[in-house]
């Protein structure tokens, strides 16, 4: 049986942070590959502030040059809320001989008994919880733990920097602040 890693968000803008997420998750529990999953609308999230094809082709700048790495559309193509049980439940359909481990951050693993159908999607997938600064890797629910190395970027501190023409080197692969700038976004 194949084992996939599967590392959902909006990804807006994708950053050094996920692919470092993605690479430790994947050495740590052998897995063969990671698919990054962007969602159209998070189901606790406002919204994005670029559109699913921005943040997709941002993704493929990203990814690029790691084979280990790819992207599913699955959500983006859906439109709507993205609810973790569909988009399992709808990978575990069409990819039948593929185990799925669902790659969380701290914070995502003390919100787990609020996520939609989780004691049906607990049965479904494992989770892995990955550190993060300020969060404690609890819960009712089975989690795999996987330690990365402490590396505080979000998106939400590069857009801010990006919205005050402050510097994002070293945050995200130059390939995706270069589209960044040729698209204009994030700007204020």
């Amino acid at each position: 049986m194949k084992r996939v890693g599967i590392l959902g968000g909006t990804f807006d803008p994708p950053h050094l942070g996920h692919l470092i997420i993605g690479e430790e998750v994947r050495l740590a529990l052998n897995l063969e590959e990671i698919w990054f999953v962007p969602s159209h609308l998070p189901p606790h999230k406002e919204s994005a502030k670029t559109s699913a094809t921005d943040r997709i082709n941002m993704l493929m700048k990203a990814l690029d040059g790691n084979s280990f790495f790819s992207i599913n559309t699955i959500e983006t193509e859906r439109l709507g809320k993205s609810y973790t049980f569909d988009t399992i439940k709808a990978l575990q359909k069409e990819f039948p001989d593929t185990e799925f481990y669902f790659i969380i951050g701290a914070d995502m693993v003390e919100y787990l008994q609020h996520w939609h159908r989780i004691d049906e999607l607990i049965n479904m997938v494992s989770f892995v919880g990955v550190k993060r600064a300020g969060y404690k890797l609890h819960s009712a629910y089975p989690i795999i733990e996987v330690d990365i190395p402490a590396i505080e970027i979000s998106s939400t501190l590069i857009r801010d920097r990006l919205s005050t023409n402050e510097t994002v080197r070293y945050l995200m692969p130059e390939t995706v602040y270069t589209y960044i700038k040729e698209k204009q976004l994030y700007e204020s």
